[in-house]
C-alpha cells in the first residue's frame, strides 16, 4: 500500500493534537501494530482521530524498533457529536465483559460505568484491558469519539450523585415493565444511561429503589431471560434505533 495509489483502510486512535503538518510520535505497540501487524511502511497512509478534531489522513513518516511517527496530512471527516449515551452494568466474568465492553464501543456508548450491587458476584475489573478494548472498538468501527470507563463504584453511590437531567433506562428482569418499544415511545434524544443487572438480577428492594428514582424508566426486555452482556447489547441497540444515531 502507497500513499498515491490507495485508500486508507486503517484507523489508529492517538491523543494527540491534529494539524496539517503536525508530526505525530507513536509508542512502541503502536509501532509494532503498523510495521509488524499491518507491514506499512514510511510512506503509506492510514487514518488517525483523537475524538475532538476529526479524522484525518496521515502518512508514515518513520517507523522504527521501538518508536516512530506519522505525519497528519489532511482532514478526511470533520468531528461530529455521538449521543451521549452510558452504560452503566456490574462487573461480570472476564470472557463475557469483554464481549460488553468491546460491543458498547461498538455501539456507541460514550461512557462506561462499572458498579457494584448486592448479587455482584465479581467485584472488580481490569480498567485498562477495558480501555484498551474500547480503543480497538473505536479504531475498528469508525466511531469519531472516544468512550471512557470509570472504576467500580457501589451503584446506591453512583445513583445518589446522579444527575437527573439524564435519564436512566433501567431494564428490569421482574416482568413488571412495560416492553422497551412502549416505554420508549414518545420519550425524546438527549442525555441517556442504561443500566443492566448482574447475572443473579436485582434484589426486591434493589429493584425498588431504582424504579422509585425520578429519573428511571423502567424496561422489559422481552420474555426471555438474558444474559448481562446480551442485556447491555439488546438494550444499547434498542435505544440507539429509537432516540440515538440509528434513527
Amino acid at each position: 500500500m502507497t500513499a498515491s495509489n490507495a485508500a486508507p483502510s486503517i484507523r489508529l486512535y492517538l491523543t494527540h493534537d491534529l494539524a496539517a503538518g503536525a508530526v505525530l510520535p507513536l509508542d512502541a505497540k503502536q509501532v509494532h501494530y503498523l510495521k509488524n501487524v499491518m507491514r506499512l511502511a514510511t510512506g503509506d497512509v492510514l487514518l488517525v482521530f483523537n475524538g475532538r478534531e476529526g479524522e484525518w489522513r496521515a502518512e508514515v513518516a518513520d517507523l522504527g524498533r521501538s518508536a516512530g511517527a506519522l505525519r497528519a496530512v489532511a482532514v478526511e471527516r470533520a468531528q461530529v457529536n455521538e449521543p451521549d449515551l452510558w452504560l452503566v452494568f456490574t462487573p461480570i466474568k472476564k470472557t463475557r465483559l469483554d464481549v460488553l465492553v468491546e460491543k458498547a464501543g461498538e455501539l456507541g456508548a460514550s461512557r462506561l460505568v462499572p458498579v457494584l450491587t448486592e448479587r455482584s458476584s465479581v467485584r472488580d475489573i481490569n480498567v485498562a484491558r477495558a480501555e484498551a478494548l474500547l480503543v480497538e472498538a473505536a479504531e475498528q468501527c469508525g466511531r469519531m469519539t472516544m468512550p471512557s470507563i470509570d472504576p467500580v463504584a457501589p451503584l446506591a453511590g453512583v445513583l445518589d450523585g446522579w444527575d437527573v437531567g439524564r435519564r436512566l433506562m433501567f431494564c428490569d428482569e421482574s416482568g413488571r415493565a412495560a416492553p422497551i418499544a412502549a416505554a420508549l415511545a414518545g420519550q425524546v434524544p438527549g442525555p441517556w444511561a442504561v443500566l443492566i443487572g448482574p447475572e443473579g438480577g436485582f434484589s426486591p428492594a434493589e429493584r425498588d429503589a431504582i424504579a422509585g428514582r425520578s429519573f428511571v424508566v423502567p424496561v422489559a426486555l422481552g420474555p426471555r431471560i438474558l444474559r448481562a452482556d446480551t442485556a447491555a447489547i439488546a438494550a444499547l441497540s434498542l435505544v440507539q434505533a429509537h432516540l440515538g444515531d440509528w434513527r
